[in-house]
C-alpha cells in the first residue's frame, strides 16, 4: 500500500508539472536585449542567495563563456514572463570548455581523458520574486540539461551545487558523488561539490518517474541546433512533453501486447 501511495503522490506532481509547461516557452538567448535580462535575472538571484561576490553592474555576470560554440544560455518565459535562466556547455574531449572545470579540474579532466562527453548546466538562477510561487522551477529549468542529454547522446550530466542541494539531485537525477566539496573558488562565497549523473543509464526510469522531463526530437532540434543543421533561430519553443510521454505510453503498450 505504501508504494501504491507514492505512486499516486509522484503522479500528481507529474501532472502538475505538465500543467506548469503548458504555459512556459524555452528561448535561446542570443541577441544582446535577451542576455541584459538574464544578467539581470542572475545578479537577482545571486544576490538573494549570497552565492558569489557580486559588483554593482549586472553586466559583469556576462562573460565569454556566454559566447562560446559550445554553450548554450536559456531563458524559461511562464506566462511570457522571464522566470529562470541557465547556460550548459557541450563538453567533449576535443572542446574541454566548462565552468564546473575550473573548481574541479582534475575530475572533469579525467571524465574527457576517458572520452567521455558532458553536459555542464551552470548559472542556474530564478527570479528571487517569483521563487516562492513557483517551487517547481529548478524542474521547468533542469529539463533543458536532460534535453541537452539527449540531443548530444552525452555520457554524463554534471551537478555543480551546494552540499544542502545534493539529496534534491541524488533523489531527482540519480546523480553521483564525484567530489567533496570545496570553498573560496574564485568569485564564489559558497561550498560547492560535484556530482554527476549517467545519462544513458538513467533515462528510461528518468523519464518514467519524471514524464515532464521528456521531449520530440524536433523539439530538441530547434533548442540545440547551429549552423546549417538550424539556419534561424526560433523566438521561442513550446515544450513536448505531453506528446513525448503519449508516444512513450503507446510504445509501452505495443511491447505488452507484442509478447
Amino acid at each position: 500500500m505504501g508504494d501504491t501511495g507514492v505512486e499516486l503522490a509522484s503522479g500528481r506532481f507529474s501532472e502538475k508539472l505538465l500543467g506548469l509547461l503548458d504555459r512556459v516557452e524555452y528561448r535561446r538567448v542570443e541577441t544582446s536585449e535577451d542576455m541584459e535580462d538574464v544578467a539581470r535575472i542572475r545578479y537577482k538571484a545571486y544576490k538573494a542567495g549570497s552565492v558569489m561576490h557580486l559588483a554593482e553592474d549586472s553586466h559583469l555576470l556576462i562573460d565569454e563563456a556566454d559566447f562560446d560554440s559550445h554553450a548554450y544560455v536559456f531563458g524559461v518565459y511562464h506566462d511570457e514572463r522571464l522566470i529562470s535562466t541557465v547556460r550548459l556547455h557541450h563538453v567533449t574531449p576535443d572542446h574541454r570548455v566548462t565552468s564546473s572545470g575550473k573548481v574541479f579540474p582534475d575530475e572533469i579532466k579525467a571524465f574527457l581523458d576517458a572520452g567521455m562527453s558532458l553536459i555542464d548546466p551552470v548559472r542556474l538562477a530564478a527570479d528571487p520574486e517569483i521563487w516562492s510561487e513557483m517551487p517547481a522551477i529548478p524542474y521547468l529549468t533542469l529539463r533543458l540539461a536532460t534535453m541537452a542529454a539527449d540531443y548530444f547522446d552525452a555520457d554524463r550530466v554534471l551537478q555543480m551545487v551546494k552540499p544542502a542541494h545534493a539529496a534534491f539531485y541524488r533523489r531527482v537525477f540519480d546523480g553521483d558523488f564525484v567530489a567533496s566539496p570545496k570553498s573560496n573558488q574564485g568569485k564564489f562565497i559558497i561550498d560547492l561539490m560535484l556530482m554527476a549523473t549517467r545519462c544513458k543509464d538513467v533515462r528510461s526510469s528518468l523519464y518514467a518517474r519524471f514524464p515532464f522531463f521528456q521531449s520530440e526530437p524536433f523539439e530538441r532540434r530547434m533548442l540545440f541546433a547551429r549552423g546549417e543543421d538550424m539556419p534561424f533561430s526560433p523566438l521561442t519553443v513550446r515544450p513536448t512533453a505531453r506528446l513525448a510521454e503519449s508516444h512513450r505510453r503507446i510504445q509501452i503498450s505495443g511491447n505488452v501486447h507484442a509478447r
